[in-house]
């Protein structure tokens, strides 16, 4: 095989020279190791020897234009000087175990002129050659582990690529070619966008320069076959191929050695594209843990096979996050779930299961609009029978049926916001037959049905009774109308002038406002100035209060009826009347509780992610449950607004806790007064400012309403808990998982006193997030929960999105980092805690499937909060694997 010169910079440090140990080297001569290699069968590699070559003349290769040794044809070895591809790829790995046997040998040879070493040169290197010669033992040991299992783990791993639809993806890539290319040319800067890595510019900048110097260039752009070349490389599925592209992105002087420096410059470039900050502030510290692992000789270097090492063995440091184990029994009941049903049998099941999950919804609904049909019925037969019926017909009967359709459903739709009545009857019998968790979305579907009403009364009497009065002859006027309407018949104008329509039109206008503002397109728009101030919270809070003049024009309305003449025909206000009292009443009791819960402030915290935690002393008489929330009042931003926050402290603490994400505009000014007399932290503690009772400065008042009942307060029914918050949606949860852990010590004490141990055996938290930050919010209770539940009841999973799913080789470097630091200090290095965080998002059909293997006949409560579109997907969870086997899932979401 044919020898390559020393020109070849990436081959250049694979030559010893005579420099390096005894002086000058002649220049008509170059020293070479001798490497005898054996090609296995199953394309392995095994490195026989490693022996100095002596001096070799050289000369010209006319053929190749390659230097050659002159002895090569007499020699069965190969040289490391190879041009070979297979050599090419393991020729870095062999360097510096190359150069070790090369030290050793120089001892007992003369290199170059034959000199020998000094007696101090001998010492000083014998040290350094007692670690070459450690580290060459733990790679043989290394090579020994990689076993096959390992292997195909790895195959999953160092992923350039992910998440490519169909083949290779080249025929997208090439596509992008055209768009970006100029004159047949691809620029480095469009690099990243074209491969479709524009979030990771700087990763891809990196990996485009890695792979040129693969190619000994230095170049700015490349056309579209070097574009496949590189493609090809990128998307191997040979995981030593990709981290040989990896292990080059670090390497830059390509040197087959990594320093610490370049471990660090790698390390940020990882932060940066996976959005962490922090970890990116941390980089020299974790470049050195990193060193401190693979380099434990203190050579100052590292090589390819210790960062393959690192990587095949991570899941041995990640140990403190394992996954639920599968039981004989549940893989049993998998098989089951498995076997094919016919469709009269699918069909069947579902529509059991569709009636013992809404069975409260069914029965109250077909209840509600059998009450609203009796209605409209007995309207329509005791106005079929009235004299006005002769003139405006069936649209009379029409808007007769509406409204009192109207009158019910302006006076239930108060019973759902009655918010304390509620509370009370959670814990009633009558929980189990009300469905009380989906107040909001009934009172939801009242205000629909009352829109409804409206077009039907409103409209008909608008565009088809007025209109038929003013048309009807002198005759049919006053042998039907002129009792209600007067011996004169009326204009249009002066029918729409008269109390009753004034009023009307009056509540559809309020009401149109109302209803408006209310919707999730007004609530969550933002719209430019001066016309922002129709949109989000405010406005629908200040519109909602419109009600109160709706209902003192109801009333008036009700009592003022042209074709109605007795008081107790007028039955608008027996409608409303107990529920405007109780609901008049609940505000009343909310003003005087606010008034009586005197709170003082004990801390305050700002933290990344726009957070406010606010810590408040507890009255005495303020009892709740976990997974409750509570009303909170700031007079110096708001005297009128009180805003619902799930309450983070358990019951068993003496303060209360909310943690206030900035969404709004009360939030973001709650915020910016509070950050007036916020401190800077000390070391050490999170947050960017803080404030307790130490501090000399005037602190905003406070008030509280609560507690008001949520569905997570009746976590204790279930014998398993699987609780998932996304961002600030964890909040409901950190009360319940503090609960657990209190009620842990005390199920201790009442093993020895007898007591009736806790239902509830195992709970699961997720909490997805976007930011590494959220993290900060609540530490002391992750740690908190690691150090103290020994028996392992709550398990904990952060997930953060922010960061490459684990096996993408842009967080390859953070999960290394990532399995290290718990190794050696127990903290986590994204989250601080003690809690492992994982990247991407949760599998949810493998953490249902984990559930169910592990606790079977289980009944397992899965409560939720965040976004709508992941509510939607555990709910068709719980519905698919409840029909598997006697395991049940509850699906619950919060609501405000």
């Amino acid at each position: 095989m044919r020898g390559v010169t020393q020109h070849e910079r990436r081959w250049g440090s694979d030559t010893v020279t005579g420099n390096s140990f005894s002086g000058a080297s002649s220049p008509a001569m170059e020293e070479y190791v001798e490497v005898t290699l054996d090609f296995k069968d199953d394309d392995t590699i095994v490195l026989r020897s490693v022996e100095p070559a002596g001096a070799f003349d050289i000369e010209s290769d006319g053929k190749s234009g390659f230097q050659t040794p002159a002895s090569m044809s007499r020699s069965p070895s190969m040289l490391i000087r190879s041009t070979s591809n297979r050599i090419l790829q393991f020729s870095q790995e062999l360097k510096a175990e190359a150069v070790a046997k090369a030290k050793q040998f120089s001892r007992r040879f003369s290199w170059g002129h034959g000199k020998t070493l000094s007696t101090s040169q001998n010492g000083a290197s014998s040290g350094f050659d007692s670690a070459l010669a450690a580290r060459a033992l733990r790679r043989q040991r290394a090579e020994l582990d990689r076993t096959k299992s390992g292997a195909q783990k790895a195959l999953r791993g160092l992923r350039f690529i992910s998440n490519r639809k169909g083949g290779d993806g080249w025929s997208q890539i090439e596509g992008n070619f055209g768009k970006f290319a100029k004159d047949g040319f691809l620029q480095r800067s469009d690099f990243a966008q074209c491969i479709g890595m524009k979030d990771s510019k700087e990763f891809a900048l990196e990996m485009f320069d890695a792979l040129n110097r693969r190619r000994r260039l230095k170049i700015d752009k490349i056309n579209k076959e070097e574009l496949y070349e590189f493609w090809s490389q990128i998307t191997d599925e040979s995981f030593d191929s990709r981290l040989q592209i990896f292990f080059d992105m670090v390497d830059k002087n390509e040197d087959g050695r990594i320093g610490e420096a370049e471990v660090k410059e790698i390390i940020e470039l990882s932060a940066s594209a996976n959005k962490l900050a922090r970890l990116k502030e941390q980089a020299e510290e974790y470049a050195a843990l990193i060193m401190e692992e693979l380099d434990p000789e203190e050579l100052g270097y590292i090589e390819l096979w210790q960062l393959e090492t690192l990587l095949l063995q991570k899941d041995t440091y990640l140990n403190y996050s394992q996954a639920l184990s599968y039981t004989s029994q549940a893989l049993s009941q998998n098989l089951q779930g498995l076997r094919r049903k016919s469709p009269i049998q699918r069909w069947s099941t579902n529509a059991i299961y569709f009636m013992e999950e809404n069975w409260k919804r069914i029965w109250l609904f077909v209840l509600w609009i059998g009450v609203m049909a009796g209605l409209f019925a007995w309207k329509w037969i005791q106005y079929r029978n009235k004299a006005a019926f002769q003139v405006m017909g069936y649209c009379l009967l029409v808007a007769k049926g509406g409204a009192e359709t109207l009158k019910l459903n302006m006076a239930i739709i108060l019973f759902p916001v009655c918010r304390n009545t509620i509370t009370r009857f959670r814990s009633t019998k009558l929980a189990k037959i009300f469905p009380f968790d989906d107040n909001i979305n009934i009172h939801k579907s009242i205000a629909a049905a009352i829109v409804i009403g409206i077009i039907l009364h409103v409209g008909d009497h608008l565009a088809c009774d007025f209109p038929r009065l003013i048309r009807s002859s002198p005759t049919a006027y006053n042998m039907y109308l002129a009792a209600d309407f007067g011996s004169t018949k009326p204009t249009y104008n002066q029918i729409m002038a008269q109390l009753e329509p004034l009023t009307g039109v009056i509540m559809l206008i309020l009401m149109a406002i109302s209803f408006t503002l209310a919707t999730t397109w007004f609530r969550r728009s933002k719209l430019p100035k001066p016309f922002n101030k129709l949109t989000g919270f405010n406005a629908f809070w200040y519109s909602h209060h419109l009600f109160i003049i709706v209902y003192a024009l109801l009333i008036i309305h009700g009592l003022y009826l042209y074709l109605e003449h007795v008081w107790y025909q007028k039955t608008t206000w027996m409608y409303i009347a107990i529920p405007v009292l109780l609901y008049a009443g609940e505000r009343t009791l909310r003003f005087f509780r606010s008034g009586f819960y005197s709170v003082r402030l004990r801390k305050v915290a700002i933290y990344p992610g726009k957070v406010l935690t606010l810590q408040v002393s507890k009255p005495s008489n303020f009892r709740y449950k976990s997974g409750q929330y509570m009303f909170l009042q700031c007079p110096a931003v708001s005297p009128f607004e009180w805003h619902p926050f799930s309450i983070t402290s358990a019951p068993g603490d003496d303060y209360l806790s909310v943690h206030i994400r900035q969404l709004g505009d009360w939030t973001t000014e709650l915020r910016r007064v509070f950050e007036k007399v916020c401190e800077a932290p000390d070391s050490g503690k999170s947050g960017l400012l803080r404030v307790d009772e130490s501090t000399t400065k005037s602190l905003p008042k406070l008030l509280i309403d609560g507690p008001y009942g949520a569905p997570a307060q009746d976590y204790s029914k279930y014998d398993v808990l699987l609780l998932v918050g996304q961002g600030i949606g964890a909040t409901p949860f950190i009360s319940i998982v503090k609960d657990l852990l209190n009620n842990l010590f005390k199920a201790e004490e009442s093993d020895t006193k007898g007591r009736k141990p806790l239902k509830t055996t195992n709970a699961y938290f997720y909490w997805v997030t976007r930011e590494q930050g959220s993290f900060d919010w609540f530490k002391g209770v992750m740690n908190e929960v690691a150090e103290s539940d020994t028996k392992g009841v709550i398990e904990l999973h952060n997930y953060l999105t922010s960061v490459y799913e684990e096996g993408d080789a842009r967080s390859t470097l953070i999960t290394m980092v990532q399995a290290l630091n718990h190794a050696k200090n127990g903290v986590d290095a994204v989250s601080g805690t003690k809690v492992r965080t994982h990247f991407g998002r949760p599998k949810w059909r493998k953490v249902y499937s984990r559930l169910r293997a592990k606790h079977p006949d289980a009944t397992i409560g899965v409560f939720y909060c965040g976004a709508a579109i992941l509510a939607k997907e555990l709910n068709k969870l719980c519905y698919e694997y409840n029909q598997k086997d006697s395991t049940r899932f509850e699906f619950h979401k919060e609501h405000f």
